[in-house]
């Protein structure tokens, strides 16, 4: 596997994505650069969601393809937004609204959602999948989980999404306040790719 296309237009994801699968020596190629459209994500699950992008980037650019759908789940809300945090409060699904703009006014509901609540605990969830064709029967499936809890006012201006409110007791920061290298090493995005290459390197 010499190229492979990874289902996504967020440009935080992307650069995460890339910085971690850099060891493999793969070409990345994202599927802006090819003119591939995002897919549908009408499931409940993180992974429909993530084979149905990867099938769909990996059919129309006739390349493996590797997407992941991850999201926020807290507790206090039943797991919401999880599935739908890319749109928690609304907005355009054609790209109309600028990535910034939608994180602020997801983060607006959730913190306005959360504001009399005192459960504050919450996890990332993220699940990769990676096919080596449009119809692959064997798609290779890993998720990672990253632990924490909702704060009310925003912390640090790295990271993109939900990070600056997503605290880490035991490390006094946001997941906005790490260095990407160390982001990576913690977040669920890292783990579940590292688990995703391990199976790769053992011939899965």
């Amino acid at each position: 596997m010499k190229q492979l296309v990874v289902a996504s237009s967020n440009p935080g994801k992307l650069r995460e994505l890339s910085e971690l699968l850099a060891p493999l020596g793969i070409e990345i190629i994202a599927q802006t650069q090819l003119d591939v459209a995002d897919a549908e994500e009408p499931h409940v699950s993180f992974v429909e969601n993530a084979l149905a992008k990867a099938r769909h980037a990996s059919r129309r650019a006739k390349l493996p393809a590797l997407a992941d759908d991850s999201g926020i789940c807290v507790q206090a809300l039943g797991g919401e937004p999880g599935v739908h945090s890319a749109r928690f409060a609304g907005g355009p699904t054609d790209g109309g609204m600028d990535r910034r703009e939608q994180d602020a006014r997801n983060n607006e509901k959730l913190i306005a959602l959360l504001k009399d609540e005192k459960n504050r605990r919450a996890h990332y969830t993220c699940v990769v999948v990676l096919v080596r064709h449009a119809d692959d029967p064997e798609p290779l499936i890993a998720q990672g989980r990253w632990h924490g809890e909702v704060i009310g006012a925003p912390r640090g201006t790295s990271g993109f999404g939900y990070d600056p409110y997503f605290y880490l007791p035991e490390l006094g920061k946001t997941a906005a306040e790490l260095d990407p290298k160390h982001k990576n090493a913690l977040s669920h995005r890292g783990k579940a790719l590292r688990r995703l290459i391990a199976k790769l390197k053992q011939g899965e």
